[in-house]
């Protein structure tokens, strides 16, 4: 049994080091053993939100959790290239480099972005993808029709006036956004105090990137079976439930077999907000 453990923590160690120094659009804090599952977070977040999903999935050796903080964000130091596409590549190189088969992708917001554009530019690399509260094409919620060129001018502007902001407007404007995405203060207060610590050109640019994306066609590429869980209630004073589920179902409709499930109690931040019932849908989905 100690062989084993000494084993394990070995094999930890390595795996970290090896992300380090080999994947510098991310860095990857790794426990457990088992099978392996990939956790992305958000814009400006870092890996510390999946804590409580780690403790629940990589502590029985079932599962190996890898959980990405990407560069740019919570204090990690940027790099020079777009970051998304990087993170892409080189998640898919790591996949590869340790050998993993099909494993689960696990990612919220702009990480469920990342492993949908993982899952449909590399199929055969995942096993199951859940994606926390993301969609195909952010930009296109309340505009379907909207074109790709239009999607690219109002991110465009987006970046513009983002860029414009001194750093305290900027921060307050961090502030405000967490503040709709999450519902206890000290939760806030808690991701907020690392999510202040990233590279500002990095946020910007990774936020018009995704405003500017348009997956919605691209999803019928991917072959593993998805999990979408949507949230709704931070919109409730401005349409009904139905009306925001039906944008998670139109935006995914050329996902084959894809399953889209609505929190009635989380707002973004769901992994925060209610991960009791994040984790059953995502047992349900695994098992």
């Amino acid at each position: 049994m100690l062989l084993k453990t000494i084993a394990a923590v070995a094999t930890t160690m390595i795996l970290g080091q090896a992300a380090a120094a080999d994947h510098p659009a991310f860095k990857v804090d790794v426990t457990g053993t088992g099978a392996p599952i990939i956790l992305i977070p958000g814009l400006a977040s870092p890996g510390s939100v999946w804590d409580g999903t780690v403790a629940h999935y990589c502590g029985s050796g079932k599962h190996q959790c890898h959980v990405l903080t990407l560069a740019g964000f919570a204090g990690l130091p940027a790099i020079k290239e777009p970051l998304l596409p990087a993170v892409e590549q080189q998640l898919s190189a790591y996949i590869k480099d340790n050998k993993f088969n099909r494993p689960v992708v696990i990612g919220h917001s702009l990480g469920g972005y990342v492993g949908m554009k993982l899952a449909a530019d590399h199929p055969d690399q995942v096993g199951r993808l859940v994606i926390v509260d993301s969609l195909p094409a952010l930009g296109a919620t309340q505009v379907p029709t909207i074109t790709r060129e239009q999607l690219k001018q109002q991110a465009d502007g987006l970046r513009a006036n983002m860029k414009s902001q001194d750093a305290e407007t900027f921060k307050a404007g961090q502030l405000r956004s967490l503040s709709s995405m999450i519902t206890k203060q000290e939760d806030i207060d808690r991701v907020l105090a690392t999510s202040k610590q990233s590279d500002k050109d990095t946020v910007i640019d990774s936020m018009a990137e995704l405003m500017a994306a348009d997956l919605r066609d691209d999803v019928s590429r991917i072959k593993a079976p998805t999990l979408v869980l949507g949230t709704w209630v931070a919109y409730k004073n401005y349409a009904p439930k139905e009306a925001i589920t039906a944008i998670y179902t139109a935006q995914y409709a050329k996902l084959p077999g894809v399953r889209v499930e609505m929190a009635d109690n989380a707002r973004h931040f769901i992994m925060v907000d209610d991960p009791a019932w994040m984790y059953d849908r995502i047992d349900n989905f695994l098992n």
